[in-house]
């Protein structure tokens, strides 16, 4: 479970000459080495990537509509996880019923939290431009640079007896966990244009580096019968750009920083901190890895910080909607043998629109022990999670009111691969108190699947399904409501309607790898209620549809269609199309319009 940084340990040196990344080229001659000879093609659609990426950021948002609707009850409703709506808002009839919510990526905040603000107003784009500029010099050198830095490399190839990392990285979404100490030795070069940009090394030995690296992306989504006819029509653009540092200083320490420029376009109803926070520190900490044993190491962390865990059934990036979610955290982590056990404390960063005005929630705390164990003995994917999460509200909301919230979760999670299949389970049991009464709640998850590599395409059919508590009596003080904290973005689909409380649902799946580079999935889903009594609920937490006296069960049935194409490892685009045919419940509350859905979107990462 060590990370590849970690447990490097080399006192090997390499030639001063290589401290220095992008020499200019009549200062020595290029190598000509066959595996670092660039492919001119790929580094023009490199750049053209970039380019043309960046300048449909700036363009769209100089067009940005001026225009919104008077917002339907539920966008007018404020997510618990993010804003909540005050009293008077709520009398003065520009705002909906207090305590209805919208989906975490349209969540509305409350103007006394500074978070939104009308979608009229004159936005900069000096931003976007400046980003775009110092990305297209940068993109222009890279051939050149990646080529010299591969002849200096061969210099000291002969010096290098081992080095931690043996293969080339994937692009994650937290980039922290990347590690490319691998490039240390000039073998592992592959001549691919990003590689000078990951491996900068700052001294003699090659421990002391420096990597750059950044995320560029364009999303766009249209509803249509958004929340089953509460919105006829609503279309928009996320732009989103991630630019970052991670700085090693030897084999122990290391500094990590993360920028965020996230602008929506042509949103018809209010724009948020979840759409838009301008430019925003969205990562930035400092990490030191002590040897406490042999086999053992201690990690220490503090600052702003994105954590995930498991499936991000209960603490996730929020990587769908266009800000991430990050934490104010301090975290420690041992890793001994087969085991990583993680704890920390931490406040998620509340975020607002405008630039450089985020600042963690003061109403709430995480803090949770997380161990992990490798079950390599049944496959190279496969482990046990068994953890611990406390989690605390000041200012928590539910169908059957306001007040303050202690919680506590038990959990357990057992994934895997082996011989075709693969599994993920999950059992989770909530305890705590919320506004004098006692909270009972649980939830149990699977997603369980086997892929026939034989067959054309590989198909990989699956079947998900979960059970999740609803509150049984909202007349007493008991909560049974289940409460998933912090999830992923879109949990259960593409349209993103519906979220993991008070929920059964079956999830039948198929996926088929039509090429190399492209996949195709296809889904239906199926909701009912567990509980009568309560409503359902969307990503945040924020209730959807209240009860309403209903007695039905039955929410409805969704279908989605997804096609990925990746031609190369770091760039990717992704289109779906998402249709959710209403239930009775839908029916006996309110609008029940067939919602629709299309979204595409187009990544750079590197």
């Amino acid at each position: 479970m060590k990370s590849i940084s970690e447990a490097a340990a080399t006192n090997n040196k390499l030639p001063g000459k290589l401290m220095v990344p992008f020499q200019n080229q009549h200062r020595r001659k290029q190598a000509k080495h066959p595996k670092r000879i660039l492919n001119d093609k790929s580094e023009n659609f490199s750049r053209f990537i970039v380019s043309t990426s960046l300048a449909i950021v700036t363009c769209s948002l100089r067009r940005r509509k001026n225009s919104r609707l008077t917002l339907p009850s539920r966008l007018l409703r404020s997510s618990r996880e993010e804003m909540h709506v005050t009293k008077k808002e709520a009398r003065g009839g520009t705002l909906g019923k207090k305590g209805l919510l919208i989906p975490e990526n349209r969540v509305v905040p409350s103007n006394r939290e500074g978070a939104s603000r009308p979608q009229v107003r004159v936005t900069s784009v000096a931003a976007p431009w400046t980003t775009s500029a110092f990305l297209v010099m940068a993109l222009s050198v890279s051939p050149q640079a990646a080529a010299q830095q591969a002849a200096q490399g061969e210099l000291a190839s002969e010096q290098i007896k081992h080095v931690s990392a043996t293969a080339p990285q994937s692009f994650t979404t937290r980039r922290y966990t990347e590690d490319y100490s691998y490039l240390r030795d000039p073998s592992k070069w592959t001549g691919a244009w990003w590689e000078p940009y990951k491996y900068i090394p700052l001294d003699e030995s090659g421990l002391s580096y420096l990597t750059l690296g950044a995320e560029l992306r364009f999303r766009t989504e249209a509803y249509r019968n958004f929340d089953w006819g509460e919105v006829p029509v609503d279309n928009y653009q996320w732009y989103r750009v991630m630019p970052y540092a991670d700085l090693h200083l030897g084999s122990n320490v290391r500094l990590f920083g993360q920028l965020i420029g996230a602008w929506a376009g042509g949103k018809e109803t209010t724009v948020t901190g979840v759409d838009e926070t301008g430019v925003e520190l969205l990562q930035g900490f400092g990490e030191i890895t002590l040897p406490i044993a042999d086999q053992a190491d201690l990690t220490l962390r503090g600052g702003r910080q994105l954590l995930s865990y498991g499936s991000e059934r209960l603490i996730s990036l929020r990587y769908g909607p266009n800000v991430l979610r990050s934490f104010d955290a301090g975290l420690a982590s041992i890793d001994v043998d087969q085991w990583r056990i993680d704890t920390f404390y931490a406040r998620p960063v509340r975020n607002k629109v405008d630039s450089f005005n985020d600042h963690f929630d003061d109403n709430r705390s995480v803090w949770s022990v997380y161990a992990t164990r490798e079950l390599d003995e049944i496959g190279p994917k496969s482990g046990l999670d068994l953890y611990y999460i406390g989690y605390h509200n000041a200012d928590a909301e539910f169908n059957q009111g306001s007040g303050d919230e202690l919680r506590h979760t038990l959990g357990s999670r057992f994934f895997g691969e082996t011989l075709g299949w693969d599994w993920n389970l999950e059992g989770m049991f909530q305890f705590g108190r919320f506004d004098g009464g006692n909270i009972r709640a649980w939830s149990l998850a699977s997603d369980v699947g086997y892929t026939f590599e034989d067959f054309t395409f590989s198909p990989r059919l699956g079947l998900r399904a979960d059970i999740i508590s609803g509150d049984d009596n909202p007349n007493n003080l008991n909560l049974e409501t289940f409460n998933p904290l912090f999830p992923k973005g879109k949990y259960f689909g593409e349209a993103g309607l519906i979220g993991p409380s008070n929920l059964i649902d079956l999830h039948p799946n198929l996926t088929l790898q039509l090429t190399d580079q492209l996949t195709l999935s296809g889904a239906a889903v199926f909701y009912w209620r567990e509980s009568l009594n309560d409503g359902i609920y969307d990503n945040g937490g924020g209730l959807v549809r209240p009860s309403g006296g209903s007695r039905s069960r039955f929410i409805g049935t969704q279908a989605d269609v997804v096609l990925g194409w990746q031609p190369l490892p770091w760039f990717s685009t992704e289109l779906a199309y998402s249709v959710f045919a209403p239930g009775q419940f839908i029916k006996d509350t309110g609008p029940s319009k067939t919602t629709q859905f299309v979204g595409f979107e187009t990544v750079v990462k590197f």
